[in-house]
């Protein structure tokens, strides 16, 4: 059997056992389209974890979740429009054929950045056909996304659009700016204006990583990462001293958290 047909079987079996539960399932049954985004992005995410620990085996197990909820998803459309599986499936395959004339048609495009300028044009022109005024705007950006995501993909945009600082120097000196904005807001007791100059801080530092060539979502998930291995560090340290960390003053728990900053770092999960 050639991958193709492997591929197009193990498709056809996972869709028959989906619709097979949606009828049969009492669970699946009560589904409706609007339950489904959740589980979606649970499983959306845990695909981003196992690819960042690196673990092959649980990124094709993670996938193969994800597509069984894509796939429910596409289920339950189908009984309520004209919309169906097989109908998305298409389209996806003629949006990409679209957005790639370099292979599919007679356009060029020898370097990457060619291809971004070829894709963001022709998703434009998409956007424009249907919302002839707002191919141009940002408001459709990211609109699904959590916000670090979006606050990066609307910097890329901008970038793309000729809006945006030149350097990781300069978006330093836009977070040094807005911190003093939030202590202003601070001494006038105005929590409101504080709160919307977190929001700006925040929008610059999500921008940060992508000056140095790192993704914004993974570099705060890595520093997540590495707050839970020290925290745990400094519970262990408390619990072996014999150590309540809710009595302890705060500097007796900065002296922890040192020891802990200092222990050897264990090993990346895979």
């Amino acid at each position: 059997m050639s991958d193709d047909t492997s591929s197009a079987h193990a498709f056809a079996k996972l869709l028959a056992v989906v619709t097979e539960l949606r009828a049969r399932c009492p669970w699946d049954r009560e589904q409706k389209l609007a339950d489904t985004p959740r589980n979606l992005i649970e499983e959306a995410y845990e695909v981003a974890d196992a690819i960042a620990r690196g673990n092959r085996p649980d990124v094709a197990e993670e996938l193969g979740d994800l597509m069984a909820q894509c796939l429910f998803a596409g289920v339950i459309l189908a009984e309520g429009s004209e919309f169906d599986i097989a109908t998305g499936i298409r389209n996806a395959a003629e949006k990409l054929i679209r957005r790639h004339p370099h292979i599919y048609g007679d356009t060029h495009a020898e370097t990457v950045e060619r291809v971004l300028e070829n894709w963001e044009r022709i998703k434009q022109d998409e956007r424009a056909s249907k919302e002839p005024n707002g191919a141009e705007s940002l408001a459709h950006v990211g609109r699904g996304l959590p916000a670090t995501m979006r606050a990066e993909k609307l910097g890329e945009k901008a970038r793309r659009a000729g809006m945006d600082w030149a350097n990781l120097r300069e978006v330093l000196a836009k977070v040094r700016e807005e911190l003093d904005e939030i202590e202003q807001a601070l001494d006038r007791n105005d929590t409101v204006g504080a709160a919307e100059e977190l929001g700006d801080l925040m929008l610059a530092v999500a921008n940060a990583p992508r000056f140095i060539g790192k993704d914004a979502e993974q570099t705060l998930r890595a520093a997540c990462d590495k707050f839970v291995a020290r925290f745990d560090e400094v519970a262990r340290i408390a619990a072996s001293r014999g150590l309540d960390l809710k009595k302890m003053t705060p500097s007796e728990i900065d002296g922890l958290w040192n020891e802990a900053k200092a222990a050897p770092r264990p090993p990346a999960r895979h």
